[in-house]
């Protein structure tokens, strides 16, 4: 059965309108997406009804995902996956899930991840990493020193430490605003890298 055939439950705005109300920099990188990924991920379709939250979004996200960091981008997305299966938001499971796939050359990896994290034969630090973005996730209220020695007991500098839990963060916030709006991922996602 395939899975529901809109963007979001809320109205997408059309091409017409998105060259009407994006400015050309936000123009310039949905094509390059296009390009790159063959497909304008719905999450900035989405976003894109709200042009300066699409910016600001992509700044973040590009700052997160892509920015300089301890963290290899593999590890930015095993964080996006385990947060997103925690939460049970489909959007991110299924697009983070393929890039998790891509990036460890594994495709088994994403769907340990997505189901069960503790499953995965992980090295201790990615072990330790996660289970701080699952507890952060589930009871952020009782993160204290002890989790955040558990990450330097690893090898994990303060500067890593800060980039897990803001990208853990970042990805409890959207993937409430993706629940919200029953954002839905493009149907290429699920067949890559298999």
């Amino acid at each position: 059965m395939p899975q529901p055939s809109h963007v979001m439950a809320l109205k997408t705005p059309t091409e017409k309108e998105l060259d009407a109300t994006l400015d050309e920099g936000m123009k310039k990188y949905l094509k390059i997406c296009e390009e790159k990924l063959g497909i304008v991920p719905n999450v900035l379709l989405s976003y894109a009804s709200r042009p300066k939250k699409l910016k600001t979004f992509v700044s973040s996200y590009n700052e997160l995902m892509l920015g300089e960091s301890g963290l290899s981008k593999l590890e930015r997305e095993m964080i996006a996956v385990v947060v997103s299966s925690t939460n049970h938001c489909f959007y991110c499971v299924v697009a983070h899930g393929q890039a998790v796939r891509e990036l460890s050359e594994d495709p088994e990896l994403g769907e340990m991840l997505a189901i069960n994290y503790r499953v995965a034969g992980l090295e201790p630090r990615h072990r330790a990493m996660l289970d701080f973005a699952y507890t952060m996730t589930m009871t952020p209220s009782e993160v204290g020193d002890a989790n955040r020695q558990s990450l330097r007991d690893v090898g994990f500098r303060d500067e890593e430490i800060f980039d897990i839990a803001d990208t853990a963060g970042f990805f409890n916030m959207t993937n409430r605003v993706a629940a919200a709006v029953d954002m839905m991922p493009n149907p290429e996602y699920h067949g890559r890298n298999r």
